[in-house]
């Protein structure tokens, strides 16, 4: 681990001007690529205290050996430049594209003397014409298939084009009208290029003029009675507005437009588009980030620009791009982006109507594509072997934690304070093992005694369990044991086949016991505070074969008992993903749990202090006398009536609306009305 110190520059050497910065390790490979508005500024701030860095900073900052800068003119070129250098040395510590080139796209190969219209996937090539990506392959080819009736451009290859050429005899296409045959002259290479060029101009969004001027066409067709040639351009307009109806209309003004957004958690972004031409949603593509360097949104929407972008031709750029977030500063990336289209792009965020409602749909597929991609990881046999195997490494365990319990407390600033158990056995979460804890040995907000307290209700179970059985080394345990095993001569077959029942099943049934199996590893949501307090319950019990860790949600590090420093696992790695993610399920069934007692104590009312009524009969209550008020007028007498009150029941629902207080009258704030209960 290198000191930041023995290579920052000397005070005075880095200019104050935008530039691009680059670190290198000690092998001289460029592990880090940044740019800056004032290179002085940027590049000072990674050489301050370590511990007033971001994890991933410090990280990336003690892996460094040296640095190095280049001054450009403006912002705009610093963008492009650290763009060109990111595609270059793919630097470990910058975002991570997992791209999507396997995608299809309708491509038209128009620098081709002769185009052709295909499908094509994998990196864009100059002189071609890109439309998509689109989903799947055969969403292009019965796009195609539709518009070859008015557009015969050439779809066939080098070979089947230059066969035809030969022989003098066009293929199946030529015969039935989808494909001009230029192989065998029947329309000029002029011809067939305004073809191809009216077929681009059509999957570009601009489809109105030309459907009215095929209109045009057939009218006057039909008014000199050429009915064929009428009714072949009524195939042809039929054919083109069936194509056209394959996309819907999602934005009524005809809109030429991007649309971005984001998914994101601590490790992993997900980002989808929706390439939209002419108010119809003409492609779709995404991509999973791994969040490698320290940014937020504004941050992945800016790399997600230059990933979309970088490389395309100026008519792939709309007028418009929508994003969920503006890169800071918005300036340089709108002339980056002017600059690649020829033209000014609008870059922004939308507030109301149509797009804001359309990019809420972008970001629910987002969401869609990351919790995919989180659940074929964790579904994996393979991964999730391999994570367990990471995880016993990093914290020197004997063998794979094969049962993980996880454990969190929620509260609303202290109240109604709770603790959740999660199980997790093989890598996979074991719903039924989940066990809820309603703080009872204190009142008021102190996360660490209450941590505390569940670790010691739970074991304290555990221990238990096994002392009645006697596998417990309690003495008076194993003296009950042994008195047992005296006696076991006259046992009859019976006892013995209950001797059978594995241990951590009740013999009677046969059912596991509650907390009977231990945990090879407990994981506690906080830092060292909280694993103390589990270890010290522990040890409190005798439990000393259970290893604890937390995990400390702020920088993901791995706390031990009675280490100063925490365990940093790398961000790429399995066994920190399956931490995070069995941490996460705690933190959700606590917080599920929490909300529930709120929401009930919220609805609690003076009948639920009434001993012995359940609320079948509250609802009773209330639906024969209609409030609360009325029955507190009520006499036993006319409480008895209720189907289900005794004498004695109506007694104490008497006695204890007597003496709670009544509930200050409800007044309608519109009309100052006071409203009955």
């Amino acid at each position: 681990m290198a000191d930041p110190s023995s290579y920052r520059p000397k005070p005075g050497q880095i200019p104050d001007s935008p530039g691009v910065y680059r670190f290198r390790d000690e092998h001289g490979r460029v592990i880090y690529v940044g740019k800056a508005k004032s290179l002085r500024q940027r590049l000072s701030s990674y050489f301050q205290d370590l511990a007033g860095l971001h994890q991933r900073t410090r990280t990336m900052v003690t892996t460094a050996a040296s640095v190095e800068w280049t001054v450009v003119a403006t912002e705009v070129e610093a963008l492009q430049l650290e763009y060109t250098w990111i595609k270059q040395y793919d630097p470990r510590f910058n975002v991570k594209y997992r791209d999507d080139k396997s995608y299809p796209s309708l491509a038209v190969t128009l620098s081709e003397e002769y185009p052709r219209v295909q499908v094509m996937r994998g990196p864009k090539r100059k002189g071609v014409r890109y439309f998509g990506p689109y989903a799947h392959a055969w969403a292009i080819r019965e796009t195609v298939d539709l518009m070859l009736r008015a557009f015969p451009v050439r779809t066939c290859s080098a070979g089947v084009f230059k066969r035809s050429a030969q022989i003098g005899r066009p293929c199946l296409l030529g015969y039935i009208g989808k494909c001009s045959a230029p192989c065998v002259g029947r329309v000029t290479a002029a011809e067939h290029r305004e073809l191809a060029e009216e077929f681009c101009d059509f999957m570009a969004g601009r489809t109105g003029a030309y459907l009215k001027r095929l209109e045009r066409q057939m009218h006057e067709a039909a008014e000199e009675m050429e009915y064929e040639k009428a009714a072949r351009l009524r195939d042809d307009i039929g054919a083109l507005r069936s194509a056209m109806e394959k996309n819907a209309v999602v934005l009524a003004d005809a809109t030429d437009a991007d649309l971005i957004a984001l998914a994101e958690d601590e490790l992993e972004a997900a980002v989808q588009i929706f390439h939209v031409r002419g108010g119809r949603v003409r492609g779709q593509r995404g991509w999973v980030t791994d969040r490698v360097e320290a940014v937020d949104t504004a941050g992945l929407v800016e790399h997600a620009l230059q990933q979309l972008y970088g490389d395309e031709q100026a008519e792939a750029i709309p007028r418009e791009v929508l994003v969920p977030a503006l890169p800071r500063p918005a300036g340089p990336v709108r002339e980056w982006l002017a600059e690649r289209r020829g033209a000014r792009v609008d870059l922004r965020v939308p507030q109301r109507g149509d797009k804001k409602d359309l990019l809420a749909t972008v970001a629910r597929n987002a969401q869609q594509a990351l919790a995919l991609h989180k659940t074929k990881r964790a579904s994996d046999l393979t991964t999730r072997s391999r994570a367990l195997e990471e995880i016993a490494e990093a914290l020197e365990l004997d063998s794979a934690p094969l049962r993980i319990e996880c454990y969190d407390i929620s509260h609303l600033q202290g109240d109604d304070v709770v603790g959740s158990m999660v199980v997790f056995e093989d890598g996979l979460a074991r719903k039924s093992e989940y066990r809820r804890f309603e703080i009872k040995g204190f009142t008021g907000q102190d996360d660490v005694r209450a941590m505390h307290e569940v670790i010691t209700r739970r074991f304290r179970r555990y221990v238990q369990e096994k002392q009645k059985t006697g596998e417990w080394g309690d003495p008076e345990a194993e003296a009950a044991a042994e008195r047992g095993r005296a006696g076991a001569a006259g046992a009859t077959a019976g006892a013995d086949a209950a001797a059978e029942v594995p241990a951590g099943r009740d013999p009677d049934t046969g059912r596991p016991r509650k907390f009977a199996y231990p945990p090879q590893l407990v994981v506690v949501d906080g830092g060292q505070p909280q694993v103390a307090a589990a270890k010290r319950a522990l040890g409190e019990l005798g439990v000393d074969d259970v290893a604890v860790v937390g995990l400390a949600k702020r920088l993901e590090e791995v706390w031990l008992p009675d280490s100063d420093d925490p365990v940093i696992l790398p961000r790429s790695s399995e066994g920190l993903y399956m931490l995070q993610r069995v941490r996460d399920e705690a933190h959700r069934f606590a917080i599920a749990y929490q909300r529930k007692k709120r929401a009930k104590s919220m609805k609690a009312g003076p009948l639920d202090d009434v001993p012995g009524l359940g609320e079948s009969r509250r609802r009773a209550l209330l639906r024969h006398f209609g409030s609360v008020k009325r029955l507190r007028a009520a006499t036993i007498d006319q409480i008895c009536e209720v189907p289900g009150i005794g004498r004695k029941t109506a007694e104490n629902i008497a006695a204890t609306l007597a003496q709670a207080a009544p509930a200050a009258p409800a007044v309608n704030t519109a009309t100052g009305e006071i409203m009955d209960e």
